[in-house]
């Protein structure tokens, strides 16, 4: 029996469905009002953040003899789109990926038009810090990520780990009943988790603009197309699958 000491638990109530409901709304609204400019610049950032941790880091395990192990690895990307999803998710979502940024689009949370400018702008963020990761670590360059097994496994790895990732950004993301205000920690949790399971077969990219820019960098292209093409396809086929199992709204 209760006590009058004892706080009862919050009740969601139609009203406050609505309060939240509308609250998405209005963070959505103010989202398509930033101009596309800033936008791109967010995801140029954001992406340099990322790689340039993530091939640091990998510099770092090598300089030093595995000082870093692959939970230091996993640990090193996930921080790193924790802290750009928390910082900049509400002026681009926070795509750092064009893989991302394809399965968006795909599934209508994303004009197509804006496609091409979050790409490029990825894409160069990433080969700008691929070549500032070469300046800061001289002669140390690293970051490449080649697989060491078979074509075949290598695509399945890539494509899974990018679908695990892909469900998990589109559930937080674009889902107002999932844990929105924790998306950067669920995101950032499934690329250490990724990394984690595939880490040492493929390098864990999920992401064409993550291979590209140290690929560019280094002039080592072994298996390319592999992270241009499986992350995509992954990425797709994740929002979708989650928008077949996401709960619908409450009237």
């Amino acid at each position: 029996m209760a006590t009058s000491n004892e706080i009862p638990p919050p009740t969601v109530t139609p009203s406050s469905a609505v309060t939240l409901q509308a609250s998405q709304r209005s963070k959505s609204s103010k989202l398509h009002n930033i101009p596309i400019l800033k936008k791109a610049l967010a995801e140029f950032v954001g992406t340099f953040i990322l790689v340039f941790a993530a091939a640091g880091g990998s510099v770092l395990d090598i300089k030093y003899d595995g000082i870093q192990t692959l939970i230091g690895s996993a640990a090193t990307s996930g921080v790193a789109v924790t802290i750009i999803v928390i910082s900049t998710g509400h002026i681009s979502k926070a795509h750092l990926n064009p893989a991302v940024t394809l399965a968006y689009a795909a599934l209508g949370h994303f004009p197509w038009t804006q496609v091409p400018i979050f790409i490029v702008a990825e894409l160069l963020g990433s080969i700008a810090a691929s070549f500032m990761v070469k300046a800061a670590y001289h002669p140390f360059m690293a970051g490449v990520t080649i697989p060491s097994v078979s074509v075949g496994q290598a695509f399945l790895m890539e494509f899974l780990a990018t679908f695990f990732l892909m469900f998990v950004i589109i559930a937080v993301a674009t889902d107002d009943t999932a844990a929105g205000d924790m998306a950067g920690v669920a995101i950032g949790g499934t690329v250490m988790l990724d990394i984690l399971i595939i880490g040492p077969a493929t390098g864990a990219s999920m992401n064409p603009a993550r291979t590209l820019g140290p690929a560019i960098v280094t002039g080592r292209y072994n298996g390319i197309w592999i992270y241009m093409l499986a992350p995509p396809m992954g990425a797709v086929l994740g929002a979708a699958i989650y928008a077949l199992v996401k709960l619908p709204k409450e009237e």
